[in-house]
């Protein structure tokens, strides 16, 4: 099948949990700390971790400087969080400027967290590392926590200097605008700044890290409310879908990246985790056809990745991933007939340009912090949240258009 799953994913050469132990000891890297133990509150609800590097891109003293060559993302491909900013490098041009390197499980059984199972000797195509989580203790010697996938690292330096998945993007978009080709798309309008990241702060607790809410929790209580708030909001961005082609109107934005490499996931992997679901996406009339669409675009599509497991069950019961899913024609299926372009009135095209004379120094701001880095895991439970307007209903009256 002629899709996004183009990049290899099972190396040749089998990455064993002997191995991983023996790399591990050679550069002092210990076992991954596990969710179900460490980010489980009282209740038996999931809180997730903050992010460990939080240092923003920005002109003020301290800040990180936005380098061509500096900089590489090292992802993963079942990671929803790390298919973003590969996404949006890719849409705006950046690809020969912040480079990329993609992460697998260590050995077997993923004892010691993201490793480099796809790439010869299982070293880090570009520093040779083992780990993921020797550029964390190398920025950090005191880091205890998960190391996990976006991290931008610093290749000069070696070091892990952000892995800050909710603000990430925004500072591919604005902070290396200078780099980027002058006709590249505006997935960040200056002018729409707040109303972006107030939705993507919404889209986080309830959607995005729904799934894990409802995957990791320890109590039926924590699960129930998890279920309850995940579907009750995708009811919510099925409606607002209805007529609006993207999130935000006529123009893809930074939150449509957000969304569509959570949904894909859920429907082709995730539900799997979680028990009885209310719907499949391809249940949902405008959400399945707002997702067919951006499949098709070439940036989208190339990190899409379905999930082919090898078949090790014995006996009878082998899991549908197993028996079915390497046969489904999802370039069928995932096909758009084009029929959402009726809800724009530029029909033909997807991304917005930047306005008439807009300077790569009119585009900077200041990116707002998110709460979710908290320290204080209260103010990451997710019911502490705010919209200003209602998740069904698209605030910006021109759609983008202005």
């Amino acid at each position: 099948m002629a899709n996004a799953c183009s990049l290899n994913r099972n190396t040749k050469v089998p990455y064993t949990d002997e191995e991983a132990e023996k790399y591990a000891r050679e550069v002092s890297v210990d076992p991954r700390p596990q969710e179900v133990k460490s980010e489980i509150d009282e209740r038996g609800a999931f809180i997730r971790q903050p992010n460990a590097f939080i240092k923003p891109f920005g002109d003020g003293a301290g800040d990180l400087k936005a380098e061509a060559n500096r900089f590489a993302i090292y992802w993963a491909h079942g990671c929803h969080w790390s298919n973003r900013p590969v996404i949006v490098r890719d849409i705006l041009g950046l690809t020969d400027v912040i480079a990329d390197a993609h992460t697998t499980h260590s050995g077997e059984t993923n004892l010691y967290g993201h490793g480099f199972g796809d790439s010869p000797d299982h070293k880090d195509p570009i520093l040779g590392a083992y780990f993921l989580s020797e550029f964390y203790k190398r920025a950090n010697p005191d880091f205890k926590g998960r190391a996990t996938t976006p991290t931008l690292v610093d290749v000069k330096e070696k070091t892990a200097v952000n892995n800050d998945y909710h603000r990430l993007t925004n500072y591919i978009e604005v902070q290396f605008r200078k780099f980027q080709p002058t006709d590249a798309p505006d997935l960040y309008p200056v002018k729409y700044r707040k109303e972006i990241d107030e939705f993507n702060d919404w889209l986080f607790p309830t959607i995005n890290n729904g799934h894990y809410r409802m995957a990791f929790c320890q109590s039926y209580e924590a699960y129930q409310e998890s279920y309850d708030d995940f579907f009750d909001s995708i009811e919510k961005i099925d409606e607002r879908l209805k007529t609006n082609r993207f999130l935000f109107g006529d123009y893809i934005t930074d939150s449509d990246v957000r969304l569509y490499v959570t949904l894909v996931r859920w429907e082709t992997s995730y539900y799997h985790n979680v028990g009885p679901i209310k719907k499949r996406i391809t249940e949902y009339e405008n959400i399945w056809g707002y997702v067919k669409e951006l499949f098709a675009i070439p940036e989208f599509r190339k990190y899409t990745f379905f999930e082919f497991p090898e078949k090790k069950t014995k006996g009878i019961f082998a899991s549908y991933a197993e028996r079915i899913a390497s046969q489904v024609p999802y370039d069928e299926l995932w096909k758009t007939d084009g029929s959402r372009k009726s809800l724009s009135e530029d029909p033909e095209n997807v991304y917005k340009k930047h306005p008439e004379g807009e300077t790569a120094e009119d585009y900077q701001s200041v990116i707002s912090v998110s709460k979710w880095n908290s320290e204080d895991p209260a103010r990451r439970n997710p019911f502490e949240r705010t919209l200003s307007t209602d998740a069904s209903i698209n605030p910006i009256v021109s759609k983008l258009r202005d």
